[in-house]
């Protein structure tokens, strides 16, 4: 019998104290604005009907549905956090953001080449400006945004739990609804690059973000990297913006915050009952902490629910991890084939077609195989 791998957790350096093979993932002297919170994601839709059922038993309530366009919102007072378009096929096509009041779009519109958006375009109301990442996705930056009431949510049932030492509930049961897993707000929206490097500095350029957790591979070259958002000494999520260097350019996932683990439960429940497709979960996360749970909407897109994830300041220093597909979860069943890239005839032709762009490199693509076809959990 061949000796199991050893459960281990992957070494995490403060950037102070990383491998001098390892290479810091620079940021850029000045930003042009500080985003303040992720407001909504943007979707193209052929089915508008069917995408509003999949959102609504994943936890979310529709704000407004036309003919041509759906808006979706959650719990918190954010007047959007989907926005779907009627289309001949159906994809992800960016993301908005809030920036501060004062923020120069004047300045945007020069250095940047920012659009001004008309207010109407904007659920919600307020003023923006449109750019387009180097993969070809909308960025919307909004200032002076519109707010709808909160709507309500149960209190956590984690403040009820009784551990070893510790009773906090006597004479009562737990009994969680049975219901969609209500969400409180959108929480962060991953994306695979063909060039990681000018996608990283793009983001962290126009949004002011600060690098988390850098993730490299053997030869010290970051692979993957999670962002969060400057909020100074207001702690923000471990991540907002995940963006990871891949074989082709696409929307990875979206995570949403539920209320607790019951909800997770619950929520999951809810979602099979009604016939859609599970993915992944439940589990917690490494990086960033978080129990997840994963699905698939209509159209194949990702989407998880998660709670209790991290949350640091501006000062919290950025750490750098090895890249290895043990390092994406800590319990829970395998993560799934579907993460990563499906060997075929296809696969072939895209990395081909990276080759002769010099857009990558037979040594850089080796190891990321070399990661990737490597069992996290062969007990699994």
């Amino acid at each position: 019998m061949s000796p199991v791998r050893a459960l281990h957790t992957a070494p995490e350096y403060p950037e102070s104290q990383r491998p001098s093979h390892v290479q810091k993932l620079e940021r850029p002297h000045a930003v042009l604005c500080k985003a303040s919170a992720l407001a909504f994601l943007m979707f193209d839709k052929q089915d508008l009907a069917r995408a509003a059922r999949f959102w609504t038993d994943f936890g979310l309530s529709p704000v407004s549905q036309t003919h041509d366009m759906l808006v979706m919102r959650a719990a918190g007072t954010a007047p959007a956090v989907l926005v779907a378009r009627r289309a001949a096929r159906s994809g992800y096509t960016g993301a908005a953001f809030v920036v501060p009041d004062d923020t120069d779009f004047e300045r945007l519109q020069r250095e940047a080449g920012a659009k001004t958006l008309p207010s109407s375009s904007i659920p919600g109301g307020g003023e923006g400006v449109s750019l387009q990442d180097p993969d070809g996705k909308a960025l919307w930056l909004i200032r002076r945004w519109g707010q709808l009431p909160a709507q309500p949510l149960r209190p956590p049932l984690t403040e009820q739990m009784n551990s070893i030492g510790t009773v906090r509930r006597v004479n009562a049961t737990v009994r969680s609804p049975i219901e969609p897993a209500k969400v409180g707000r959108i929480g962060h929206v991953v994306m695979q690059t063909t060039d990681f490097a000018t996608m990283a500095n793009w983001y962290m350029r126009h949004l002011g973000l600060i690098p988390t957790d850098v993730q490299y591979l053997p030869d010290g070259s970051p692979m993957l990297t999670f962002f969060r958002l400057d909020l100074g000494d207001t702690p923000a999520d471990h991540h907002t913006v995940v963006i990871a260097g891949g074989i082709e350019n696409r929307y990875e996932h979206s995570a949403w915050e539920v209320a607790d683990l019951d909800a997770l439960g619950q929520g999951q429940q809810v979602l099979r009952a009604n016939g859609h497709r599970h993915m992944w979960g439940i589990g917690r996360h490494v990086l960033g902490s978080q129990l997840f749970d994963y699905w698939y909407d209509d159209d194949g897109f990702e989407f998880e629910h998660y709670t209790d994830g991290d949350v640091f300041t501006a000062g919290h220093e950025t750490h750098y991890v090895p890249f290895s597909t043990g390092s994406i979860w800590a319990w829970g069943d395998d993560a799934p084939a579907s993460m990563f890239p499906k060997k075929s005839l296809s696969l072939l032709w895209k990395v081909l077609r990276l080759l002769r762009q010099g857009r990558t490199s037979v040594a850089r693509l080796r190891m990321i195989g070399n990661e990737v076809d490597m069992p996290a959990r062969p007990w699994l």
